[in-house]
């Protein structure tokens, strides 16, 4: 951490910082614990134009996730544009490796989450999944607003990019008349965005938490099949989700259907390794 950085976070604190070390903290961001004489708090610095837009977004997820009541999320304490970077500083929770019986709370806290509704799918705001912007413009159908906001903008991104042709990519009105038949109107439910296994955490006390959201609000089945993209979560997780009444109609077809979005998104972000997986998605849904 840069010293300009450390005298600016100890004005925003208004406490000195004793002591501080380098940390984990995902692919795009530099994380660090930093220890004052009252706390210890998690701190992502991150640099570049949209680094504090990242960050607001970030905090605006894990506000919203608190508010609920149903999952834990960690406390946000200040987001702030310091010299030359952003940062974002919540507080640090100590975690440890789960037991099964912590799995499935998990599993049931993020089912009573989904039930936290809208009006529409999608969010008031934009925001980020991995570097990628993720737009969130509310629709009042989901099949349009998985579309036009996931689906479109990520398979138009492969193509600039030449991680897709344009032959192999199907247009908006076959996406939607190919897929419609499985994304049948569901009550919006507040999803986490992006969850992976590296996007949880159990405290040493045992509690749940959920970090780095991408929060809109969606079908369910989306974080279920992140959740199963990547694994990681066990059926101790998916029992407790089960156990709290939820049933899903075409759940493995819409599993695969969810799974093209974040594979696309990581195409994008890290190349062709994914391009397999996203044809083998693409051929069953859409045979030439």
């Amino acid at each position: 951490m840069q010293p300009e950085s450390k005298d600016r976070l100890e004005q925003v604190l208004g406490t000195r910082i004793l002591n501080w070390q380098a940390v984990s903290g995902g692919d795009i961001a530099r994380a660090y614990l930093l220890e004052t004489a009252e706390d210890r708090l998690f701190c992502k610095f991150m640099s570049g134009n949209t680094g504090l837009s990242m960050l607001q977004a970030e905090k605006a997820g894990l506000d919203h996730i608190r508010t609920t009541g149903t999952v834990k999320a960690p406390r946000v304490i200040f987001c702030e544009e310091l010299t030359g970077e952003a940062c974002l500083g919540m507080e640090f929770i100590a975690s440890k490796s789960p037991s099964a019986g912590e799995m499935r709370l998990l599993g049931e806290q993020l089912a009573c989450m989904h039930q936290n509704t809208d009006s529409a799918f999608g969010y008031t705001s934009d925001n980020y999944i991995g570097s990628l912007p993720q737009s969130n413009k509310q629709h009042p159908e989901w099949l349009s607003f998985y579309v036009k906001e996931r689906l479109m903008p990520q398979f138009q991104l492969a193509m600039s990019r030449n991680m897709l042709h344009r032959e192999e990519v199907p247009g908006e009105s076959e996406l939607m008349e190919k897929l419609g038949p499985y994304l049948r109107q569901e009550q919006p439910g507040l999803l986490h965005g992006d969850l992976w296994s590296g996007n949880y955490l159990i405290s040493v006390s045992g509690d749940p938490y959920l970090i780095d959201p991408a929060v809109y609000f969606g079908d369910p089945v989306v974080d279920l099949a992140m959740s199963r993209l990547f694994g990681g979560f066990g059926p101790d997780f998916y029992d407790g989700y089960a156990s709290q009444g939820a049933v899903f109609t075409h759940e493995h077809e819409r599993t695969d259907i969810y799974q093209l979005y974040y594979l696309l998104v990581h195409l994008n972000l890290f190349g062709r390794s994914y391009y397999v997986s996203v044809k083998n998605i693409l051929r069953k849904y859409f045979p030439s």
